[in-house]
């Protein structure tokens, strides 16, 4: 038998490392869990007031790294201490940058795939920012490409469970996707 509950939730959410430079070409980088993607070439986001979304406000440009098992615990620092109060936070968790060569952001050496992107909606509500952006590119390490794509088996991407407050790993794959339901088809 089904509970019925007052509130619902969706978990859990993909975690990623957010990057940008500010004004005077300094990375930051924070941790969101509230990323989607729209379409195959366009992403949205949710972010309150961060240096971050400062950054994104000023310089419309910042890339969109998936956080792994191997750096969680980096990861998880960049979104719990302010670049604000903690300029050096990401020297501090080990992490460095390179510039993208399409835009102006970083890339965060550690994690092995980033989205590049580019602004192109923002929208202020409920004290929060929604960031509309454009995917204009992708950078992924050769250690995690099989047969020239991205596999998650390598990646190891990590999730944000919000009713166990905890992050885990992707696990392997259970089916395949428009060929697990065709079993279906040979009844018609």
């Amino acid at each position: 038998m089904k509970q019925s509950f007052d509130k619902g939730f969706i978990t859990p959410h993909p975690v990623f490392i957010i990057a940008t430079y500010d004004e005077n070409g300094k990375a930051d980088a924070m941790n969101a869990a509230w990323v989607g993607q729209i379409g195959g070439n366009q992403l949205s986001m949710s972010l309150s007031p961060h240096r971050t979304t400062t950054n994104i406000k000023a310089n419309k440009e910042f890339t969109v790294s998936f956080a792994t098992k191997e750096q969680v615990e980096a990861c998880d620092y960049v979104g719990i201490v302010s670049g604000d109060k903690v300029p050096d936070k990401l020297e501090k968790c080990g992490f460095t940058v390179t510039k993208s060569d399409k835009i102006n952001a970083p890339v965060i050496d550690q994690l092995p795939v980033a989205i590049e992107c580019k602004v192109i909606e923002l929208q202020e509500e409920f004290n929060e920012t929604r960031v509309v952006a454009e995917i204009v590119g992708l950078k992924a390490d050769d250690s995690v490409l099989t047969d020239g794509k991205v596999d998650l088996e390598k990646l190891h991407p990590i999730m944000f469970d919000t009713v166990g407050l905890c992050y885990r790993e992707i696990g392997a794959s259970v089916g395949g996707a428009w060929k697990a339901g065709k079993k279906y088809e040979k009844d018609n």
